[in-house]
């Protein structure tokens, strides 16, 4: 085995370690919310997937600084499988977002949701400048809940929107708020400083992991009624080239971001890569 090889698997075999002791402090952070981690929705492959994620997405890190990206990405899917299951009237799902939105402010928690929403919060307050920086983590939060919500009434409604329109939604994802949930937590100065830029780049690659997510997922989408942007009467070859270009846009916001902070680009451009190679998007393309 070549030198280059060596090194290779050496990192490959790092980040996986890395990726494990990550998944254990997440199984430990689900028993506490048990209730919002059932074993028939959440078994150890939904764990390792998530934390493989996030180990690849930034391996230069330790598991204590991918503590909070790993946990905003955990609690992001327990707030969407909530929304999709666990609410049955608009109101509901407008209670609930008071609530998160008031919890993100610093109020009391009063369900397992938004106790677990205020550890994340209270986490990211060891951070000395989370004072500065709650407002734009609370900002987008909000927006997340929006889209899930709109998402919600899509579905209630039986609503079919635009490609353009589902697309705009993508703050349903959730991807931006994991970013800037790691970016306060363990971000240089310079990334920290300009998070209303890189809220920018963060959404335009969640718009591209919205779509790529639905390819992933269509049929489980479909055995359960979820809104899939193959099910709204695209034309597949559509959503294909819908895909293509929001990588190419994603691509130019992030390119300037490397003059200043090689990691956080190094960690966005990873993100489309990783989950690219996750979905077998290149496999679906030709497929087309």
């Amino acid at each position: 085995m070549r030198d280059d090889e060596l090194d290779v698997a050496f990192e490959l075999g790092r980040t996986c370690a890395l990726a494990a002791e990550c998944g254990r402090d997440l199984r430990r952070c689900a028993q506490m919310y048990a209730d919002l981690f059932p074993d028939t929705a959440f078994g150890a492959d939904f764990f390792s997937s998530l934390t493989l994620a996030t180990a690849f997405s930034a391996p230069w890190a330790p598991a204590d600084r991918l503590k909070a990206v790993n946990r905003a990405a955990l609690w992001v899917t327990a707030v969407d499988r909530l929304v999709d299951r666990g609410v049955a009237t608009r109101e509901q799902v407008n209670r609930l977002t008071r609530e998160c939105v008031s919890v993100a402010e610093g109020a009391v928690p009063r369900s397992a949701i938004t106790r677990f929403l205020a550890d994340l919060r209270d986490e990211l307050a060891t951070v000395g400048d989370f004072d500065d920086l709650q407002g734009i983590w609370r900002d987008q939060l909000a927006r997340m809940l929006a889209g899930m919500a709109r998402a919600w009434v899509w579905r209630d409604t039986h609503t079919v929107p635009t490609l353009a329109r589902y697309v705009d939604n993508a703050d349903s994802r959730g991807s931006c708020f994991v970013d800037l949930s790691h970016w306060i937590y363990t971000a240089d100065d310079w990334a920290r400083g300009h998070l209303e830029e890189l809220r920018a780049v963060s959404r335009q690659v969640q718009r591209y992991l919205h779509l790529l997510g639905d390819v992933a997922s269509y049929r489980r989408d479909l055995s359960w009624g979820d809104l899939n942007v193959l099910a709204l009467g695209v034309d597949g070859a559509e959503v294909t080239a819908a895909i293509a270009d929001l990588e190419r846009q994603a691509e130019r916001l992030i390119g300037p971001v490397c003059e200043h902070s090689p990691r956080t680009a190094s960690y966005l451009r990873r993100r489309l890569g990783f989950q690219a190679g996750v979905t077998g998007i290149s496999d679906y393309q030709r497929a087309m």
